[in-house]
């Protein structure tokens, strides 16, 4: 096994790409997952820049951070001193992510320098797995000079292969809270009694990105109660979308690859209780029964959600408080309150009142929230050998089979948001509020019209 400054010294070449397979992507970037034997490369995955695939050079990333984002995290200097974003988005994981969420839940992996070839060969080598649209939209940067290198935490071991099955799940928990702030606005006032998981399903379904609104609540997931958050793994089975995925040895075999999954039909359910026969001793058709009740234990034993929602949290006056202090850090005219009657401007007079350190507080608690809304949670259990007295890991016993696994718990995709986005969070806020606004009401007047018709 490599150690992490061995790795300063390594290029990756063309005859590195063999063994790395498709693991999943999102809008920016793609991970593989290595699979063949070379021992160095055991036990990671590697993230790899995407570019968009008819206009790479305009819409390049930022190569460093702005002005005002310098401003922003004035206080950690190995961040702003970053000349790349690839390498700022790591070093913001290593030193504000991992010290909130705590360092053995979080790995901000390591860059290792790579040449045009090993990008061209590993594109070419995983077109034929990502879906369709995904490769009409972007493709592998093949102009960096570095990509990211992690631990697999799909597997229970690494650095070297063992014979024990392990079986992963990643879950997406998405935002733990309703918010209080009292900057929200009358006409967004739902946004205190609705998730914005909830109220985003119906922007999806709107936009045809699922088929079918999930009836996963977020809140039962942070609830500490293990029938709540046993009835959120269940709904998150049910839908799983982007935000559900299990593991095998390191493969998927539930869940989307680099999009959202279809709903859970009979035939997919079937599937996936088979292919859980290795791992869990149960009754027939209660393995998928038993694992997600070696979830939700894992879940409520580790606790670890409660860091997130601390994190999660630190966004204390919504969006549509922290828009008003982005302006104030970027001197621009605030264009809120510029379409704001005098008297509605008001009560967003402390923010443009306020000193400059409580704008960058305000905006950089929000920043650091909307990452931890959007991080996936990774759980790996690992069946305990018979005679295995105690172990460094904690554990949770699954009473119906008498089996006890270890599990290990880590944070992923905790990215860097950038404040150039803050406008873009504000306007998707406004338009998640309307769409499941008009949903609800066109939900009413469909109610009247069938209770007005003759029995």
């Amino acid at each position: 096994m490599y150690e992490t400054d061995c790795w300063m010294d390594v290029t990756l070449t063309k005859k590195d790409a063999a063994g790395w397979v498709y693991r999943g992507e999102g809008a920016a970037n793609i991970v593989l997952a290595y699979v063949g034997s070379y021992p160095p490369f055991i036990g990671k995955v590697m993230r790899l820049r995407k570019a968009p695939r008819n206009c790479a050079l305009a819409m390049r990333s930022p190569s460093a951070l702005n002005a005002h984002e310098h401003l922003l995290w004035k206080d950690i200097d190995q961040l702003i001193g970053s000349s790349d974003s690839e390498l700022a988005c790591q070093l913001f994981v290593e030193h504000v992510m991992k010290p909130l969420l705590g360092s053995q839940y979080v790995d901000a992996g390591m860059h290792v320098m790579v040449l045009k070839e090993f990008l061209e060969a590993v594109e070419r080598d995983v077109i034929s797995k990502r879906p369709i649209w995904r490769v009409d939209n972007a493709k592998i940067d093949t102009l960096c000079e570095s990509v990211l290198l992690m631990s697999d935490y799909s597997l229970f071991a690494h650095g070297a292969q063992e014979s024990r099955s392990c079986i992963s799940v990643e879950i997406k928990p998405k935002c733990g809270f309703l918010p209080l702030s009292r900057f929200i606005s009358e006409g967004t006032a739902i946004k205190r009694t609705i998730t914005r998981f909830a109220m985003h399903q119906a922007l999806k379904l709107h936009q045809g990105e699922i088929a079918l609104i999930s009836e996963y609540d977020p809140l039962d997931l942070f609830s500490g109660c293990k029938e709540r958050i046993y009835k959120a793994i269940v709904d998150l089975f049910t839908t799983p979308q982007n935000n559900f995925r299990v593991f095998l040895n390191g493969y998927l075999i539930f869940g989307g690859l680099g999009c959202g999954a279809k709903d859970t039909n009979v035939s997919i359910a079937k599937a996936f209780e088979d292919s859980l026969k290795s791992v869990i001793e149960a009754d027939a058709g209660k393995c998928t029964e038993n694992l997600i009740t070696l979830v939700a234990e894992a879940v409520q034993k580790s606790r670890v959600l409660d860091r997130l929602l601390e994190v999660q949290k630190l966004d204390s006056v919504d969006i549509e408080g922290a828009i008003h202090a982005y302006y104030e850090i970027t001197c621009q005219q605030c264009l809120v309150c510029k379409e704001l009657s005098d008297e509605q401007a008001k009560r967003f007079s402390v923010f443009h009142s306020a000193s400059l350190d409580e704008s960058l507080r305000i905006v950089k608690d929000y920043l650091i929230a909307a990452t931890a809304k959007d991080c996936s949670l990774m759980i790996c259990f690992r069946p305990r050998r018979e005679g295995d007295s105690g172990s460094e890991y904690n554990n949770v016993c699954l009473k119906s089979t008498n089996q006890t696994f270890d599990f290990k718990v880590h944070f992923l995709d905790l990215d860097l948001k950038r404040l150039s986005k803050m406008e873009e969070h504000y306007e998707l806020d406004k338009k998640i509020v309307s769409c499941y606004t008009e949903m609800i009401e066109g939900d009413e007047k469909r109610k009247k019209v069938t209770n007005l018709q003759p029995s």
